[in-house]
């Protein structure tokens, strides 16, 4: 029985070690797109800020925890006596992240581009910008690049969409200052980085979830459309929740009401709790679905007085 809309989902070969079949069908194309890309860089014209810009991003596509890293460095610009404001380029379905961030920080600025969200900001009295995303975003010179990897995906296959999950060649991160590894450490990984450039930082981060002793001893039926749903699925049963049943959509999927009062039927007829992420959360406020459980997650950074020393040398 088919109870939801049909969407694209990340491709599994994505993540596996060996080239697949359909990997090697897709590599003209990607080819095709990665000369564009660099016809692209050469051309575009880049502009500087009279503010410090931080730029936190990624080369693995979705879910490599961007966002609750923007939140953190925001946080600890405003200790530096700062006034940080948060760049998003406005893509329409991504008001969830929105939300999330304007629930700690309200100075999230967003428009067509990210220059023209800069510039709002700068005409707000704000003095350093954390763009969330944008390291692919050649047209603005940034002073500090933060790129994000998950420990369980890293670069999946190696390859560039869409043969792989790469928006870029993973040489382009000589050009970061700082990798953060969210997850178990990985020395391996870390080697591997360093043959691009010897002057790149490590640190770690790992996922807190709060208020989960209301889901203690509860069946579970856990859902998700974020950019790797099995993460937080993980994250979950790591944390002795008891999930019966599993379902994911696509990254910043527009749930419909069919969709929400097919999972309500699901959980009631299993009677299981239904539980999602914070930013699912707030996709399926929109639409009058705000009693449905999640749980919200801090981004614990290791190591994170020697973070913050370091984010001081460029600001």
């Amino acid at each position: 029985m088919r109870y939801f809309n049909f969407k694209i989902y990340k491709p599994k070969f994505w993540d596996t070690n060996s080239y697949s079949v359909a990997a090697i069908f897709l590599m003209p194309l990607s080819l095709i797109l990665k000369v564009l890309f660099m016809l692209r860089k050469k051309l575009v014209n880049k502009i500087s800020f009279k503010i410090p810009i931080i730029c936190v991003g990624n080369l693995y596509l979705g879910g490599t925890g961007k966002t609750p890293l923007v939140i953190e460095v925001a946080k600890i610009l405003k200790k530096l006596k700062k006034k940080p404001a948060i760049i998003k380029k406005n893509y329409a379905d991504q008001f969830d992240e929105i939300d999330l961030i304007k629930k700690s920080n309200k100075n999230i600025f967003t428009g067509p581009c990210r220059q023209v969200a800069i510039t709002k900001a700068i005409s707000k009295g704000l003095n350093i910008a954390v763009l969330d995303d944008g390291f692919q975003d050649y047209s603005i010179n940034k002073d500090l690049n933060i790129l994000c990897f998950n420990s369980k995906q890293l670069v999946g296959n190696g390859l560039t969409i869409p043969s792989g999950p790469l928006r870029e060649p993973l040489k382009v991160v000589g050009s970061c200052n700082i990798v953060i590894i969210n997850g178990n450490k990985n020395a391996k990984f870390e080697n591997k980085i360093k043959k691009f450039s010897k002057n790149i930082s490590f640190y770690y981060t790992k996922y807190v979830p709060q208020k989960i002793s209301k889901f203690k001893n509860k069946k579970i039926l856990a859902f998700a459309g974020i950019g790797n749903p099995d993460n937080f699925f993980s994250l979950m049963e790591k944390h002795n929740l008891n999930i019966e049943k599993k379902i994911s959509f696509p990254d910043h999927y527009i749930y419909s009401r069919k969709d929400i009062q097919n999972l309500i039927s699901i959980s009631k007829e299993k009677k299981m709790r239904l539980v999602t992420t914070e930013k699912d959360y707030f996709r399926l406020k929109k639409i009058g679905y705000s009693n449905i459980d999640y749980i919200s997650v801090k981004l614990k950074i290791l190591n994170k007085l020697k973070f913050i020393k370091e984010i001081k040398k460029y600001i």
